[in-house]
Order: C-alpha cells, then structure tokens, then sequence
C-alpha cells in the first residue's frame, strides 16, 4: 500500500461507526476539484473502511483522495484527525520532494528508463520518455506518469538514481 492509501485507512478506521456514516455522508456533498465525480452513493453506503479507501484511491487517486479525506474531516469538526492525516501525507517521498531538482539535474534519463523497463513503466511509456529531444523534457514526461504509482514505484525510481546517479542523490539527501 502507498503511504497516502495507509494514512487514509489509519484516519477512516479512527471513527466510530456514526462518524463513519456522516463521513460517507458529507463525502456526497463536500466540493470536488474540477474534473472529478461523485463516487456513487449507492456503492458508497454499502462500504467499510478498507473498501471506502480503496475507492477513494481508484477514484481520486492517492494524494487527491487524501486531500479529500481531510476536508471531509473538517467539515465534521474533526481537526485533530485531519491534522493527522495531513502530517503523514507531509511526508513525502524523495522523489515528491525533489522532483524540480531532477527534472533540471538529472543527465542520464535513458539509463533510469532503462532500469524502470517492466517493473514501473511500459513499453509504451517508455518509449514516450524516449521520443523527447531534451532531458528535462524526458524527465518531465517521466514525472507525469507519477500520479498513477505507488510506493514501490518511486523507491524503484529512488534505487535507479542511486545507482546511475549517485552524487545527484546524495546532493539533494543533503537538503
């Protein structure tokens, strides 16, 4: 599971079943950024913790369905555990964190391709990593399919800068 996907369990399984039932309720009513849709109530009230948050992540994705998740807690009045959820989210991984500094940083984006090659990117993708003329360009083309991993994917992308790019990465653990 994916530090976000965790945090958003931990939070739902912290109410008590009336909380959770206002929950889902408010979670029907609570403004969506543009683009999303309502996860549908008839499915939504038949849910526990673990389903709803597996929802909220196929749905919204990890980091809009926690932003989700805490707004629905404070409209409820729950601010300490809204806070909660948001320290842990806070948190963010390397690859979150710098991601500006390896856009503009990073030389050897095809040796990184290289070694993300069926275990995080498709044929395909890679391939649209590859078709970009600049490194920058790669690296952002890269970036964008980052919003569909979990975890394991940008340790994977961790571990792959480690061992092509060493002292970019022990540059930027300095900051």
């Amino acid at each position: 599971m994916g530090q976000a996907r965790d945090a958003i369990l931990d939070a739902l399984e912290n109410l008590t079943p009336e909380e959770f039932k206002k929950f889902k309720m408010k979670l029907q009513s609570v403004p969506l950024r543009e683009g999303y849709g309502r996860i549908p109530r008839g499915t939504l009230q038949q849910m526990d913790a673990i389903d709803l948050t597996d929802k909220l992540v196929s749905f919204y994705l990890e980091a809009y369905g926690a932003e989700l998740t805490m707004t629905v807690l404070r409209e409820m009045g729950m601010q300490e555990l809204a806070e909660q959820l948001q320290r842990v989210i806070q948190r963010a991984h390397f690859i979150d964190q710098h991601r500006q500094a390896l856009i503009t940083r990073v030389t050897d984006v095809d040796a990184l391709l290289d070694a993300l090659l069926g275990s995080v990117l498709t044929n395909e993708q890679y391939e649209a990593v590859r078709a970009e003329t600049t490194n920058p360009n790669k690296m952002r083309k890269l970036f964008s399919f980052t919003p569909a991993w979990d975890l394991t994917c940008k340790d994977l992308l961790l571990e792959a800068l480690r061992e092509t790019l060493p002292y970019l990465v022990t540059d930027l653990e300095k900051n």
